[in-house]
């Protein structure tokens, strides 16, 4: 019997669970946003609320225990110095989950599990190019980094092509023999 075990197992035994929690921990602190399951989500959320808790109190024993979850010297000063500030105001609901879609493959509930205070704007898909245009940003390539660099008076004449300078002749291809003929993908025009 399973008396007083709390939370969703995620048909995985302990170590796999862990390890699972953990990296999407992980995943959340360094994205402030990542895409899962409805019951991942609800378990990894528990885990997050406490290490975010825990990086309220900046102690030497604090970083050892979320070292001790996290094992990433660079993820738990991050939280430290960059994610746990943020929330000071807040005594709770530093995560949300956001319904998303169903995933093709097995018809699983997806969602965005995201920190409520985020230190950048996510957006994706069409909504991030509607939101450049709207904001004005043209993130284009300056003229001197397309120009190529001109040779210098002293430099030698030879000079190296880059890839795109020397142009290549596609390959014939070879008519597949034997077990790759068999194999082969039939196209509309043979």
């Amino acid at each position: 019997m399973r008396h007083a075990k709390a939370g969703n197992r995620l048909s995985r035994n302990q170590s796999l669970r862990k390890a699972t929690l953990r990296d999407m921990a992980r995943s959340v602190f360094l994205q402030e946003r990542i895409c899962t399951t409805v019951a991942k989500a609800k378990e990894a959320r528990k885990l997050i609320e406490k290490l975010i808790t825990l990086g309220k109190t900046d102690t030497l024993a604090a970083r050892r225990r979320a070292f001790a979850i996290l094992c990433d010297h660079h993820i738990v000063s991050r939280l430290f110095s960059q994610t746990a500030p943020r929330f000071k105001s807040r005594t709770g609901g530093y995560t949300r989950i956001i319904p998303y879609a169903k995933r093709l493959g097995d018809n699983a509930a997806l969602v965005f599990l995201e920190l409520t205070e985020k230190s950048r704007t996510i957006i994706s898909g069409q909504k991030r190019v509607k939101a450049a245009k709207e904001a004005g940003d043209t993130s284009k390539v300056s003229e001197a980094e397309t120009k190529p660099v001109a040779p210098t008076a002293g430099a030698a004449e030879t000079t190296a092509h880059s890839k795109a300078d020397v142009k290549t002749t596609p390959k014939a291809a070879a008519k597949p023999t034997g077990v790759r003929k068999l194999f082969q993908r039939k196209t509309g025009g043979e």
